[in-house]
């Protein structure tokens, strides 16, 4: 698979004498028309792309089906073909380490329009995080406006803001 980009958080200058943890991930790209399938979450007032982390030993496949369903509900999930890799180096906020390399495998995939009931887990729920369709190019403008603006962004937000604009710029 082809790899998108690599970022570097800002506090992070050097890899060299860091501890660090890879954790291997996915994020689904579901499109029909202009509209994206995509969680807003109201804690950091962005938009993303349904995705997490994968379980030990998990295919990358089944681990996206997986979580594409349990954070959107989404059903009939098929025609799954590789869009590429983001992968970024972040600081980790546990002792343990101090860096965590995030792996994101991205997917495109078709899935009905109509959504069942999500599983989100505790803390999603509290962050206030639903899934809609919603227009792509709306989605990336909010995105900006939320990096611009807000105290409240996430990590995660360059991140998805670079995938959706080239999401955008390849598929739509």
């Amino acid at each position: 698979m082809q790899n998108l980009k690599t970022h570097y958080h800002p506090d992070i200058d050097t890899l060299e004498n860091k501890s660090v943890f890879t954790r291997l991930s996915t994020r689904s790209i579901a499109i029909q028309g202009n509209a994206i399938l995509l969680l807003y979450t109201e804690r950091y007032e962005d938009y993303s792309l349904p995705g997490g982390g994968l379980d030990e030993g998990e295919d990358l496949i089944e681990g996206m089906i997986r979580e594409l369903n349990e954070e959107t509900g989404a059903e009939d999930i098929k025609n799954i073909k590789p869009f590429g890799i983001y992968e970024e180096y972040r600081p980790w906020y546990k002792s343990d380490f101090d860096i965590q390399h995030m792996i994101s495998y991205c997917y495109t995939c078709e899935v009905n329009k109509e959504l069942g009931e999500s599983n989100l887990e505790h803390y999603e729920t509290n962050n206030g995080m639903k899934a809609k369709w919603v227009n792509i190019h709306e989605a990336i403008e909010h995105n900006k406006l939320t990096m611009a603006t807000s105290e409240k962004m996430g990590m995660s937000i360059e991140r998805e803001t670079f995938l959706l604009s080239l999401i955008a710029e390849r598929i739509l």
